[in-house]
């Protein structure tokens, strides 16, 4: 962390793009705010962009504008967020989730300083700071051909790189002491205390979730607490126990999270064949891999020889797996 805050300290004084990248939740739009804080634009605005929560069309009237009657609803010019943030910084949050046409839109901004409102002729100029963020890798993502490898250099000027909680345990009590102090002034409450082996469970547990899973448990916990002290039984079990929750309706594991994903399914097989039984790689590790195997077949439609090249084995290893599993037919 001292390297971000240096490179923070040092990036601010400039005009230079920068690339704020780390997992969900590690505090990429703080880092953004500080930057903006500590440079000479930071009398004029700091505009916040979500791209992940706004469709193509939407997004695209709201970074840049529409004039009337660019599209249905569009009853009245609209200045978008370019516009406002005129001579300060635009925090364009989840990069990652903007559409390659849109891509194509912000590379002129980056490039040129201009660009037009939806559905008006007139371009104008901007004076505009940009900085990004993603919780993915966006190299990753240009590989795959999912994000414009020309604006990802774009950006890419400075890039400040922020850890994952699990990977600076030692900023954990000076972060506690922070959520207690805005929490109780919040709540007037008074939770001042840490009793015995709270502490110790909050360094050892994983924080899939990051500073923002941290700064809800303490809220929580401030919210709930009969005493001035924040006790081991005020923690969810996750904390106390030392698992990652994993919520239940989720599509499934994120790249950020598969670690402790993968920690919690061995875990289950562990916990359901009890802990002491023989063969647990066969019984956990197999139905993973059947598992594995079921969804690569179903991505590539069936065909095997799709499958083995996805799954990194020949066709014949593959097919004595499907038959071992009973996956499908001998075809």
């Amino acid at each position: 962390m001292r390297d971000v805050y240096r490179i923070t300290r040092r990036v601010a004084v400039s005009n230079a793009s920068v690339l704020v990248l780390g997992e969900t939740g590690v505090g990429k739009e703080l880092i953004a705010g500080a930057v903006h804080q500590l440079s000479h634009r930071s009398g004029r605005p700091f505009v916040r962009v979500n791209c992940g929560a706004l469709s193509e069309s939407l997004l695209e009237s709201e970074l840049f504008g529409h004039v009337r009657g660019a599209f249905t609803g569009a009853v009245t010019n609209r200045t978008g967020r370019f516009e406002a943030a005129q001579g300060g910084t635009i925090f364009l949050d989840e990069i990652n989730s903007t559409s390659l046409t849109l891509q194509v839109k912000l590379l002129r901004v980056l490039q040129e300083k201009e660009f037009e409102r939806v559905g008006d002729t007139s371009t104008l100029r901007t004076d505009v700071r940009i900085i990004a963020a993603s919780n993915r890798d966006l190299m990753g993502e240009v590989r795959e051909g999912r994000f414009r490898e020309d604006l990802y250099w774009r950006l890419n000027v400075v890039p400040i790189e922020i850890p994952a909680l699990r990977e600076r345990r030692d900023d954990i009590p000076a972060l506690i002491s922070h959520f207690l102090d805005y929490y109780n002034e919040l709540n007037d409450r008074y939770v001042v205390h840490i009793g015995p082996g709270t502490m110790e469970a909050l360094q050892d547990y994983h924080w899939p979730g990051n500073v923002r899973e941290l700064q809800n448990y303490v809220e929580r916990a401030v919210v709930m607490a009969e005493t001035d002290e924040l006790t081991t039984d005020l923690l969810p079990d996750c904390v106390r126990n030392g698992r990652t929750q994993m919520a239940p309706d989720a599509d499934g594991p994120t790249p950020a999270n598969f670690d402790s994903l993968a920690r919690n399914v061995v875990q289950a097989g562990l916990d359901e064949i009890g802990q002491d039984a023989g063969d647990a790689h066969g019984s956990i590790v197999n139905r993973v891999e059947r598992e594995l195997i079921q969804q690569i077949l179903q991505a590539c439609g069936g065909v095997q020889t799709k499958a083995a090249a996805r799954l990194g084995m020949n066709r014949n290893t593959l097919h004595k797996k499907i038959k071992e599993y009973g996956l499908g037919d001998d075809g």
